[in-house]
C-alpha cells in the first residue's frame, strides 16, 4: 500500500501521533518506561495505547529496513 511507504506522512506520523502528548513527557517514552520496569499494573488498554503510539516509528523502521536492503 502506497501510504506505508511515503516517508513524508510517516515522519509526520512518528512527530504527531508518536509522541504526542509532548508534555510532560512524550506518551510513548512513558510506556516504554513502564513495561522497562515490569509492566506492573498495566492494563490491556495500556498494551493498546502502546502500539497506537508506537505503530508509526515500526513503519518508520519497515522503511529504513526496506532501504538499507536495497
Amino acid at each position: 500500500m502506497k501510504l506505508f511507504n511515503d516517508w513524508r506522512l510517516i515522519i509526520l506520523l512518528c512527530l504527531t501521533l508518536g509522541l504526542a502528548p509532548f508534555f510532560p513527557e512524550p506518551h510513548l517514552l512513558g510506556k516504554i518506561r513502564w513495561v522497562v520496569g515490569g509492566a506492573k499494573g498495566m492494563q490491556p488498554m495500556d498494551y493498546f495505547d502502546l502500539l497506537l503510539h508506537g505503530f508509526p516509528f515500526l513503519l518508520l523502521f519497515r522503511l529504513i529496513a526496506i532501504q538499507f536492503k536495497k
